[in-house]
């Protein structure tokens, strides 16, 4: 801005100093010009009288001295030149001096010389006589002056130029200064020209609209940024170069990054091929999915296309831990085969024993055998479709009326419902402890407790020992089974709870075990908060502890 003040003011000044130069040098010839004139016709009243008094003798006198005198006839012949032979001059009657001299007694012209750099001044007057004297000059055109004085001109335009630029140059400076001072943080304080009050006032509202922008702005970015944080998924926003934009703790932590990756590309933090490749298709379809697998945990990565105006802008990709929901699909897998499995077993050995019996392929005395074995698989196929049902019950969340239970009664009642199997085996069987009274679910508990003493009495050797304790703590309350049979060995223990898992397959089968009891138990104990500890050790036998916590 400065230079474009110092320009327009050093152009003025030349402008202006040349517009001076040529008025002031029309003025002084115009103002030369007209006492020249004024000289000359002086000069030819003068030579008139002379002339009207001694005639061609006394122009004679006059042949120097500067002017030209002619002396014309009145039919335009020249009668006497002081500067050339009168035989050779052309008549004068039309030149324009003379023709006006003729009709008024005074006439006067100029003409130009061919070089156009002088010009010739032309006076005449009308005599008593009827004849013309004229009288002529040579001066300098306008055009010869300035040439003449271009040196002067050009000095003097230097000199004004120097000056001019110099005064523009301070001019300038002082003119911005106050500019360059102008605090436009705080533009209505500034004590700057009154001419920008109105831009400062302006500028000052833009302020006020700016700030309140940035301070929503900030605070829909710490909102944003709080959400991000706390989520439990992972989010990455990459622009269209695949350079990272934002990235939460949770993604962070997801993919080992370092805590400041922002601003680089997505490669150094994950260079798989495949999330690669789910990322591209998402950018052409608009949107893609991809499984992976990190940490003993599998994650679901949803990628999806950013457009701003039908222009693709970068992509985002939300990480959601699907271990559970995982786990949940393939136990679902399994529980379905399982299910599917045992099922079938049964039934095979019904459909074959009454198909024996249909036949007639069965002798009569093997009959009542042949209808044992089908009221056992039967009595099987009941104990396990109630099982898959008390499961389904409890994998839906069902609400259950929960009462005051003591675990001591209820232990004494499924003691007593399996003394009989007990016995069959001479297995001693106890209860002993305190009531051990809780806030639960009573049928719900019997099935835990009832479970647990069925498999200590099932895997326990003949002669053996079954034990049920009941402990109660101000906070807990725990039930204790142990037994002293077959135990459970160590690669074992760990999934013991799963659906249908069974450590010995043809004992568990040939006891007439479903599978699902100890995974009847698991969910059981988790409905009351519980948590359950296993101790076995092989051939020696197995404790299983169950602590529910006290419900005021």
């Amino acid at each position: 801005m400065t230079t474009k003040i110092f320009r327009s003011i050093l152009t003025t000044s030349v402008i202006v100093l040349a517009a001076t130069l040529i008025i002031l040098t029309s003025f002084f010839y115009g103002y030369f010009n007209s006492i020249e004139i004024k000289e000359l016709k002086d000069a030819l009243s003068i030579a008139s009288t002379g002339t009207e008094q001694s005639g061609e003798a006394y122009l004679g006198k006059l042949s120097s001295g500067g002017y030209r005198f002619t002396w014309i006839a009145a039919d335009g012949r020249v009668l006497f030149d002081s500067m050339a032979e009168k035989a050779e001059m052309d008549n004068h009657l039309n030149r324009e001096e003379i023709s006006e001299a003729i009709k008024t007694g005074w006439g006067s012209s100029a003409r130009q010389s061919a070089t156009l750099t002088e010009e010739t001044l032309y006076e005449a007057k009308l005599l008593s006589d009827g004849t013309i004297l004229r009288i002529s000059t040579d001066r300098a055109s306008v055009f010869s002056l300035l040439m003449g004085l271009l040196y002067p001109i050009i000095l003097v335009m230097i000199v004004a130029v120097a000056i001019s630029a110099v005064i523009a140059h301070k001019m300038a400076k002082k003119i911005i200064e106050p500019l360059n001072k102008l605090d436009l943080d705080k533009p209505t304080e500034n004590n700057a020209y009154e001419e920008l009050s109105p831009l400062l006032v302006r500028i000052h509202k833009q302020n006020m609209k700016i700030e309140e922008k940035a301070a929503e702005l900030n605070r829909r970015k710490e909102e944003f940024g709080l959400i991000t944080e706390n989520m439990h998924e992972g989010l990455i926003l990459l622009d269209k170069n695949r350079c990272i934009l934002t990235i939460n703790p949770a993604a962070i932590e997801l993919f080992s990054a370092e805590a400041h990756c922002t601003g680089k590309d997505f490669l150094t933090i994950e260079r798989r091929t495949e999330i690669s490749g789910a990322i591209e298709n998402a950018v052409s379809k608009g949107h893609s999915e991809i499984r992976i697998s990190r940490n003993e945990r599998e994650y679901q990565l949803d990628i999806s296309r950013i457009e701003t105006e039908g222009e693709t802008v970068g992509t985002v990709i939300l990480c959601f831990d699907i271990t559970e929901q995982a786990n949940a699909e393939r136990l679902r897998r399994e529980f379905s085969a399982n299910v599917s499995h045992e099922l079938k077993t049964p039934l095979q050995s019904i459909s074959g024993s009454a198909e024996l019996i249909e036949n007639g392929l069965v002798k009569q005395e093997d009959l009542p055998r042949f209808v044992g074995h089908i009221r056992e698989e039967a009595s099987r196929l009941i104990r396990l479709v109630e099982d898959i049902i008390k499961l389904s019950q409890l994998d839906e969340g069902s609400e259950m009326p929960a009462e005051k239970v003591s675990l001591l009664s209820l232990s004494k009642e499924v003691c007593g419902i399996i003394a009989d199997s007990a016995r069959e085996k001479a297995i001693d069987i106890s209860v002993s402890g305190d009531e051990g009274c809780i806030l639960g679910v009573k049928q719900l508990l019997f099935e835990v407790i009832y479970n647990l003493c069925d498999n200590a009495v099932k895997y326990s050797k003949d002669s053996g020992k079954v034990e049920v304790k009941i402990n109660e703590t101000g906070e807990a309350v725990s039930l204790v089974v142990s037994d002293t049979g077959v135990g459970i060995p160590a690669e074992h223990q760990q999934r013991v709870f799963e659906r249908f898992y069974r450590v010995d397959k043809s004992h568990s089968r040939k006891s007439g075990g479903t599978g699902l009891g100890l995974s009847i138990v698991k969910h059981g104990v988790m409905l009351h908060k519980g948590k359950i500890i296993l101790k076995s050790e092989e051939n020696k036998g197995t404790e299983i502890t169950v602590i529910f916590p006290k419900n005021e």
